[in-house]
C-alpha cells in the first residue's frame, strides 16, 4: 500500500478519529497528538490493514484505547472529559443563550454516565456509527450496545426535563 492509498482509506474517517479524542481528551492539541499517534500506527502497519474487514473500526478502537490509555496516565491528571459541540443554525440571541444553557446542562449530566455509556453516546448519537461498527468498536455485542445506548439516553432525558421543569411541577 502507497502513500496515495493509505489516505484514500483514511481520509473517510479521519475527522471522526480528532472528534472522538476530542470527546474524550477536551483538549484540542492532545486530541490532534492523539489522532496522529493512531494515524502513525495505522501507516506503519500499513501492509496488514487490507486483512482488516474495517479499518474504520480498527482506527476508532486504536482511537479509543491511546486516549484512554492517555485519561489514566499521571499526564492526563489535569484532563476533563467534556465536549465542545455547539449549536450550528442562525438564531436569536435568546435561542442561542438558551441553547447554549441546555447544551451546558447535556454535557455536564453527560459526565455523570459511565464511560462505557458517554462513548457509545457519542458513537451512535453525535458520530452516526451503526450499532454493528459500535459493538465491534467496544468489543461487546450489538444487545448489550442497545441497552447501553437506551440507558444513557434514559438518563440525559430524565435528567434534562428535572432540569427545565425545576420549580414548575406539582411533586
Amino acid at each position: 500500500m502507497d502513500q496515495k492509498e493509505f489516505i484514500k482509506v483514511i481520509s473517510p474517517f479521519k475527522d471522526r478519529l480528532y472528534r472522538l479524542a476530542k470527546r474524550l481528551l477536551v483538549s484540542n492539541e492532545e486530541a490532534e497528538d492523539a489522532t496522529q499517534e493512531v494515524l502513525v500506527k495505522l501507516w506503519n502497519n500499513k501492509a496488514k490493514l487490507e486483512s482488516y474487514s474495517s479499518v474504520e473500526a480498527l482506527a476508532m478502537t486504536m482511537t479509543k484505547n491511546y486516549c484512554l490509555d492517555q485519561l489514566k496516565s499521571k499526564r492526563a491528571t489535569e484532563m476533563r472529559i467534556v465536549h465542545s459541540n455547539y449549536t450550528d443554525r442562525q438564531a436569536g440571541l435568546q435561542q442561542q443563550a438558551e441553547d447554549r444553557d441546555s447544551w451546558e446542562w447535556a454535557e455536564k449530566i453527560m459526565l455523570t454516565l459511565p464511560e462505557q455509556q458517554k462513548l457509545i453516546l457519542q458513537m451512535r448519537d453525535i458520530e452516526q456509527y451503526e450499532f454493528e461498527e459500535i459493538a465491534k468498536i467496544m468489543d461487546m455485542n450489538e444487545t448489550a450496545v442497545r441497552v447501553a445506548l437506551s440507558r444513557a439516553r434514559k438518563t440525559m432525558r430524565e435528567q434534562l426535563l428535572k432540569t427545565h421543569s425545576y420549580g414548575t411541577t406539582n411533586n
